[in-house]
């Protein structure tokens, strides 16, 4: 059975148990504790590893790279933008009250951002690796590393490679046992939260999700509004000619299972250039998550607002940099989302436990905000195809109005 149908077996169980049990319910909370502490122990050297593999095997022709970082660093920044304006705007997280507050986040003191800043730095090569250390400092490590490895990556010993392969296929697999128990969670914690508060405690989750389709949507009309302006194609032909791709990514919640059709469809149905259609499809998704980072961004302010903790300006400013950070590699990551959301609620101080509440919802807004990481990888190739068509889909669409005439 797949993953999102077990979710929601469990999504409608959960509610049956909570609704028989009541108060009693509380305590099936505990597997989703359980999950969190697996993941929260998992992200760092995940994120590690995913980052350091998107540098070291990315294949960047010379003169690209500074462009396609800029494109990439764009559309993530106006990404994660979107998604506080959305959340801040329209607030679902004080719709009601989700579950209770723990006495320690609610007077919990957040430092100041020097220290912040501070705390980021690695004490030792290790630290960041253990006892929850931060994203960024995971991604200190991981840009040293990557850059550092580049230039040894076809050394003849091949152990660099095989070194990062196995080291990060090790930790994919050990993540997905943690995700086959999910269901489990899910169902602990819906329980808990039926019986404990009842159903009018899932009153801002459906806000939430809102808010989110909200934003991934206008996210979309950026990257339509910047392939018009930017490249040959038009939206509409783009959308028609990449929606296999659109549609697979949505299906499987995969960015990298969807990598190979994005590709075909820019090169043979778009007609991009193939060194476009290369650099925004294959190399582009490893970095390139503006739904994930969006996701994430909105998330952490959701559950600010549900705890009734103000972030300031300067903790949202942390949150846009954590979100972009932990985003970048995240394709190659089963239930990314989840995994490097931890790392975020640590960054600016909130209760990983809260993110067991948005266990219901994720199966879903995966699949949504996987759909916009790819079409911002198409959205890239669009524009690093410019607005000079290339010779050969001139000559075919030529030929089609030609044989439409006759």
């Amino acid at each position: 059975m797949p993953l999102y149908l077990r979710i929601i077996a469990a999504l409608v169980l959960g509610v049956a148990v909570g609704a028989l049990l009541g108060e009693q319910a509380g305590a099936l909370a505990t597997p989703a504790k359980l999950i969190l502490r697996l993941l929260a122990a998992l992200a760092p050297p995940l994120i590690l590893f995913a980052v350091i593999r998107a540098l070291v095997m990315a294949e960047l022709p010379p003169g690209t790279a500074p462009r396609l970082a800029g494109l990439l660093l764009l559309n993530t920044t106006v990404a994660i933008f979107i998604g506080l304006a959305t959340a801040n705007l329209l607030q679902p997280g004080t719709w009601h009250e989700v579950g209770p507050t723990p006495p320690e986040a609610a007077t919990q003191a957040l430092p100041g951002p020097f220290e912040q800043f501070i705390d980021n730095i690695p004490r030792s090569l290790l630290g960041p690796l253990t006892d929850g250390g931060s994203v960024i400092s995971v991604i200190i490590l991981a840009l040293a590393f990557g850059v550092a490895l580049r230039s040894l990556r076809d050394r003849p010993l091949r152990n660099v490679r095989d070194a990062i392969d196995v080291g990060f296929d090790t930790l994919i697999v050990i993540l997905r046992w943690v995700i086959e128990i999910i269901p489990f969670g899910i169902f602990g914690i819906i329980a808990s939260i039926v019986g404990t508060k009842g159903f009018s405690a899932f009153i801002p989750l459906g806000g939430f999700v809102l808010a989110v389709v909200i934003a991934l949507l206008l996210q979309a009309l950026w990257y339509l509004t910047r392939i018009r302006l930017g490249s040959w194609a038009r939206p509409g032909y783009i959308l028609r000619g990449t929606r296999d791709a659109l549609v697979m990514a949505f299906s499987t919640a995969s960015s990298t299972a969807t990598m190979p059709v994005t590709y075909a469809c820019l090169r043979d149905r778009v007609g991009l250039r193939e060194r476009s259609a290369s650099l925004g499809a294959l190399v582009g998704a490893n970095f390139n998550n503006d739904g994930t980072a969006l996701y994430e961004a909105m998330a952490a302010l959701f559950i600010a607002q549900v705890l009734g903790m103000e972030l300031s300006l300067t903790q949202q400013l942390l949150v846009v940099v954590t979100s972009m950070a932990a985003s970048v590699g995240a394709a190659g990551i089963p239930e990314a989302g989840l995994v490097t959301m931890t790392m975020v609620f640590m960054a600016v101080g909130l209760p990983v436990e809260f993110i067991a509440v948005l266990f219901s919802v994720d199966w879903f807004l995966d699949r949504c905000r996987t759909t916009i990481n790819v079409m911002g990888d198409i959205n890239v190739s669009a524009l690093l195809d410019g607005k000079l068509r290339p010779e050969s889909t001139l000559h075919e669409g030529k030929l089609a109005h030609a044989e439409s005439g006759a």
